[in-house]
Order: C-alpha cells, then sequence, then structure tokens
C-alpha cells in the first residue's frame, strides 16, 4: 500500500480524525487510500501516549489543493507562518492496530500484515 511518514503529534490526530488535511511543500495527482505512518524522528518533545516509527490508520486522499485560509483549522497548521503549501484533504479516515514502519521520504510502498 502506499505510504506517507509524518511527524507526531501529526499522524496520531489524522489518526484521531483530528486532523483532516495535511499540508506539503509539494502538489500530488495522487488519489486513493494511503497508510499514515508516524516517523521515528522526535520533534518537539517526546510523550509515552505517542507512537513512533509505527503505521496507524488508513486514509482516503480525496483531492489536492494550493492552500487557503480556511484549512489552517483542519490542518493544524498556521497559513500566515506557511505560504505556499499544498492541503491534502483526507477522509474515510480509519484507524488500524499500530505495526512498525521503516519510513522513507514522500511515497512509499508497505506491505500490510495480515
Amino acid at each position: 500500500m502506499r505510504a506517507l511518514s509524518v511527524h507526531q503529534p501529526w499522524a496520531t490526530w489524522i489518526a484521531n480524525g483530528e486532523k483532516t488535511i495535511e499540508t506539503r511543500k509539494w502538489r500530488t495527482h495522487y488519489r486513493g487510500d494511503l497508510l499514515i505512518c508516524s516517523t521515528k524522528k522526535i520533534y518537539g518533545i517526546q510523550t509515552h501516549t505517542l507512537l513512533y516509527g509505527m503505521a496507524l490508520a488508513i486514509v482516503n486522499l480525496w483531492d489536492c489543493q494550493l492552500m487557503v485560509a480556511d484549512d489552517s483549522g483542519p490542518a493544524r497548521v498556521s497559513f500566515n507562518k506557511h505560504p505556499g503549501l499544498w492541503s491534502w484533504f483526507l477522509k474515510d479516515i480509519r484507524p488500524i492496530k499500530p505495526f512498525p514502519v521503516t519510513g522513507k521520504q514522500r511515497f512509499y510502498n508497505v506491505d500490510i500484515p495480515k
């Protein structure tokens, strides 16, 4: 399955349905299911409640557009601090039983255990 690594706590927010727009500096034409994986790299303060280096959810990436101010809330990112980002719109968020993943940059493929 196509996968994307996301820093914590944003990966968990996506898996919990609290973040429905992922932002990137690059645009994608891909549409469909996407495995959301948390990075192993700790960004900020580590907490024992967040999982690092794990697949957390499957989402449907249904659209990608240049970010506008209204995207800030669902993206949990400041439009004013990050101009020029692309909004990746996510729906049908399905948390999964976490399993370890070695992440990569951009898209990569992951075999999902049965």
